[in-house]
């Protein structure tokens, strides 16, 4: 038998095993907490090596280069002209706009070798070429003399009359180029005053092409003003925001856009508040949008969501492992179906009551799978359809009111060259500049879809700005000039 010192022994040895057995317990529990967090990162790190413009909201110019396929449009064709496409050519310029004809006659008969008279046949074989002449700035002086009485030999300077000598040094056509360059171009200050120089021979310093963009842009406000009335009032909208930046601070872009107008604001942020007091402060009509958090103040019965926006959100559930590539399969197929119906009404090859039918059991359809969705309880998942089932009265709009689309294309589209702008130039330095770049941007967007000349319509107002007559009617972009 073992003595009581043995015994003893052996119980500290016990006690010894099992403190080291909890050491051991806990380092085995951290490694398993650190596996499954780095775990978790690979996965994280993976889905965002994986993201791309089709399972995400990056634009198409994020993705890597060549990691794509060839791109295809709708029908599944290769981009380009298509084998028995008619050609588009270049007309002729009418004879009426012509400002030179060079005559070319036969010399000879090609049978006989008979000379030929130089006669004028009433259909030549017509050949253009177009050539810029050089541009050359006109500049008008005014000039006041002084003269001197020949009774009292006293000298007389011809007073200062500002209803014949201009306020400005520059006229409204040199006003209104100038700021299409920077303002409907992008072109910097600098690379304005370059160009207009190279170009045209016009000098013209930094400075004076700020205090243009300046008075450009009171003078397309009244225009402005009206063209954001005309788009609040539209029966449908779409609407969108990026961000912007003044002067390194973070601001946000909001677009809302329709058929006929498209107008831009620039704002402090993109809260609920702000875009409820500043661009949508009246709920009428349809409204076309993403799910952002801060417009659900819009009521959902008059809402769109768009779904190009969630089938980038289905492909990327469908791309993950495990329950959520499965629900996010059938909620992707459910939307390529859906598009599908779209663009056979659209086509004609279904009317309004047979695309209303046929979306029908597939509503139904993608509404239990969104259940599904919630009730899985699966990270990631379970979250995005939850907010689905709150907007789903939003879903649905575009099948059963006309002139309502699935998706907010159009004004992510109108946003596009503000993003470029912003990438290029990274935004304005003062509030005057986001007030100049958003009124431009406006006039030249829905001066285009009036089917209205921006220049022109730029050089109206600057004539109406310069001339300072407050009782002449502003120049509307709604009215057909």
């Amino acid at each position: 038998m073992s003595g009581p010192s043995e015994i003893d022994d052996l119980h500290a040895r016990l006690a010894l095993f099992e403190a080291s057995n909890k050491e051991l317990a806990k380092l085995n529990a951290a490694l398993v907490t650190k596996v499954e967090t780095l775990e978790g990162l690979v996965l994280r790190l993976t889905e965002e090596l994986s993201r791309n413009s089709k399972n995400s909201n990056k634009p198409p110019s994020g993705d890597t280069p060549g990691g794509g396929k060839l791109r295809k449009n709708a029908k599944g064709k290769k981009r380009g002209g298509q084998k028995g496409h008619k050609g588009s050519y270049r007309e002729l310029v009418p004879p009426e706009q012509v400002a030179r004809f060079i005559h070319m006659f036969p010399a000879r008969c090609d049978a006989c070798h008979e000379g030929l008279p130089r006669t004028k046949c009433r259909s030549p074989h017509r050949h253009q070429q177009t050539e810029l002449e050089p541009f050359v700035p006109r500049v008008t002086e005014w000039q006041r003399h002084e003269v001197a009485c020949s009774a009292c030999g006293h000298t007389t300077l011809a007073h200062y009359d500002d209803d014949v000598i201009p306020k400005y040094a520059f006229g409204p056509r040199a006003m209104a180029v100038i700021a299409m360059l920077t303002g409907v171009y992008h072109l910097g200050r600098r690379a304005t005053t370059n160009l207009l120089f190279e170009l045209l021979g016009l000098r013209i310093s930094t400075g004076s092409v700020s205090n243009i963009e300046r008075r450009m842009s009171a003078a397309v406000k009244p225009a402005v003003d009206e063209a954001w009335e005309t788009a609040q009032a539209a029966p449908v909208k779409h609407t969108d925001g990026t961000t912007w930046l003044r002067a390194g601070v973070m601001l946000s872009l909001w677009t809302v856009a329709t058929a006929g107008v498209t107008v831009f604001k620039v704002l402090a942020d993109g809260q609920r508040e702000t875009l409820e007091r500043e661009i949508l402060p009246e709920q009428n009509g349809i409204l076309v949008s993403d799910r952002a958090t801060a417009l659900k103040f819009w009521a959902m019965h008059l809402r769109q969501v768009c779904w190009a926006h969630l089938l980038r959100k289905f492909v990327s559930f469908s791309e993950r492992d495990g329950p959520m590539r499965t629900i996010g399969r059938e909620l992707r197929d459910a939307t390529t179906i859906l598009f599908a119906y779209w663009h056979d009404l659209r086509e004609g090859r279904l009317t309004r009551e047979q695309f209303a039918a046929r979306v029908a059991p597939l509503r139904a359809d993608f509404e239990r799978t969104l259940r599904r969705g919630i009730d899985a309880d699966i990270k990631g998942l379970s979250g995005s359809c939850a907010d689905l089932w709150e907007h789903r009265e939003a879903l649905w709009t575009f099948v059963d009111v006309d002139g309502v689309e699935p998706t907010n294309n159009h004004a992510e589209r109108e946003l596009r060259r503000f993003v470029l702008w912003r990438k290029r130039s990274f935004g304005t330095q003062s509030d005057r500049g986001d007030r100049f770049a958003e009124r431009l941007m406006t006039i030249a967007h829905t001066a285009r879809k009036q089917g209205r000349d921006v220049l022109d319509f730029l050089v109206a107002c600057a004539t109406r700005y310069i001339d300072g007559d407050a009782d002449e009617p502003a120049p509307s972009l709604f009215v057909t000039a």
